[in-house]
């Protein structure tokens, strides 16, 4: 298998520590994955249903653990966008209480459960900005002050 280095990852516990992701996952990557997924799902969900926040949805769109299986990416989409910071900063400092219940529910299946790195999926947004311009609402064409090499200071 042949994989390409992305950018190293060195979070704040694992200062000496570089981790490479491999853009092509082996298929127990893909089966752990898929498996913390499912169940961050339902712990994100349950704690927001169980502290009765309302106009909040989350999802897990995408889990992306690391070949020696140590460290998980795990890509949250927020719904309204404009509460995704806050909410990120709030699953991060209580990023020990969720490894803690997804090892609860996955001690069956795995041995060890991966730490969690979380970040927001922004993919959505640049499907939208490449729709805009593929619909014409942002064409350069007509609008020059969308050109940022046009824009005049």
């Amino acid at each position: 298998m042949v994989c390409k280095f992305t950018k190293s990852f060195a979070p704040k516990d694992y200062e000496t520590l570089k981790l490479y992701f491999c853009t092509m996952e082996t298929n127990r990557q893909k089966k752990i994955g898929s498996v913390l997924q499912k169940d961050l799902v339902d712990i994100l969900q349950g704690e927001v249903r169980k502290n009765g926040i309302t106009n909040l949805v989350i999802s897990v769109s995408k889990v992306s653990v690391t070949t020696d299986l140590s460290i998980a990416k795990v890509y949250l989409s927020v719904f309204p966008q404009d509460k995704a910071k806050d909410l990120l900063e709030a699953v991060k400092t209580n990023a020990p209480l969720i490894k803690h219940d997804l090892a609860q529910r996955v001690k069956l299946q795995l041995r060890k459960v991966p730490n969690l790195a979380f970040y927001i999926d922004d993919s959505l947004d640049y499907i939208e900005k490449i729709d805009n311009a593929l619909s014409g609402k942002e064409n350069p064409i007509e609008n020059r002050e969308l050109l940022e090499k046009r824009k005049k200071f």
